[in-house]
């Protein structure tokens, strides 16, 4: 089974490159790195920081380009000398397929090599907290990669899995998921649990992407938490959670009221919960406020990320709750919020095929 590394896969601030045509395939991974980190960059920059001859940096870039990976943005005037040519990846360059398994709904994305959203799907599960439909998520991701025209689908990296640890009631096993999906495609299949593989899609797509150091809190059925320390993330694969999510909501609504289905939903904002939301912010607020000052005692953070699919409004309320308690913490909402464990997932192939260690 391909388990991704628990960590996105980031180059240091300088890193190493390698002046032989026996490592290129590191030197290239060494500049699209540089790229999927940076919206846009110059051959000058990917000199000072990866060590790389003029000549080695023209030969990859030149390469890059031919194979559509990277393109050329305009140039940059004003500047003493000649002007600058930025690089950038290339959105048509390469895109995945991420899946998150999650507590009532499958999650089916498609993005692009910079991380936009091209398609997602919703494969809603038969009763809550299980799913045991490897064929029909199989159909669901065929319908998705099925938007993109024949091109674009031969460039396909792979296909992320994201799973909870420990597995949902009725999950096939992690690995007999992962061979089915890989022999119905022909494509490498990489597995993530679903918490690191939403904290490790912010630092390459979302709010996160120019930070070394943060907490993340992911807000789902459960409360779950990673911390990244220069790009590392850890507790990764451990299945510690708080129940101040949404099922905790949930559980406060009458048992036959219909607005508890549309807590689960995609919509942009939910129905009027009243005092009871209003409960219920201000619990899981405190409880995101009493994890941050339990670690601030040990590590100087300066940024916390709140990922969800939960409504915006009610992800920034939360953030500002933090911001008032904590006032030297910044606490920011994630960009990936659609679908945030999905795309964590599409983001595994990306950081395993064009990144370095």
């Amino acid at each position: 089974m391909r388990f991704a590394p628990p960590n996105p896969l980031r180059i240091a601030d300088r890193a190493s490159g390698l002046n032989s045509l026996s490592v290129r395939s590191y030197n290239e991974r060494l500049v699209l790195s540089l790229l999927l980190q940076n919206e846009a960059t110059t051959r000058l920059e990917i000199g000072e920081k990866t060590g790389l001859s003029a000549q080695t940096i023209s030969v990859i870039v030149r390469s890059l380009e031919q194979e559509g990976l990277v393109v050329r943005g305009e140039a940059q005037k004003g500047r003493v000398g000649p002007p600058t040519t930025p690089l950038m990846l290339n959105s048509e360059g390469a895109y995945s397929v991420g899946v998150s398994v999650g507590y009532h709904n499958t999650h089916i994305v498609v993005v692009d090599f910079i991380g936009n959203v091209q398609h997602h799907r919703v494969m809603p599960h038969k009763a809550a907290d299980t799913f045991d439909a490897p064929e029909a998520l199989a159909l669901e991701i065929r319908l998705a990669v099925a938007g993109l025209s024949e091109s674009r689908q031969a460039r396909i990296a792979g296909v992320g899995l994201a799973l909870p640890t420990p597995p949902i009631r009725s999950e096939p096993d992690h690995d007999v998921l992962h061979r089915y999906l890989e022999a119905e495609f022909g494509l490498p299949v990489f597995v993530q649990n679903d918490i690191t593989a939403a904290a490790g899609g912010e630092s390459l797509f979302g709010t996160a992407r120019q930070l070394q150091d943060f907490l993340f809190f992911y807000l789902g059925a459960r409360l779950h938490c990673r911390l990244v320390l220069n790009h590392q993330i850890y507790n990764g694969n451990s299945p510690l959670s708080y129940d101040f999510g949404v099922l905790a909501l949930e559980r406060r609504l009458p048992a036959d009221s219909a607005m508890a289905e549309k807590l689960w939903g995609q919509d942009l904002s939910w129905p009027p919960l009243e005092a009871t939301l209003a409960d219920w912010q201000q619990a899981c607020a405190e409880n995101l406020i009493q994890l941050t000052q339990s670690l601030l005692q040990f590590i100087e953070l300066r940024t916390v990320v709140l990922s969800s699919f939960v409504p915006a409004a009610i992800c920034e309320a939360l953030c500002t709750l933090v911001r008032q308690e904590i006032p030297s913490v910044n606490a920011v909402v994630g960009r990936t919020s659609a679908a945030p464990k999905a795309v964590g997932a599409a983001s595994l192939p990306f950081s395993s095929r064009f990144m370095v260690n």
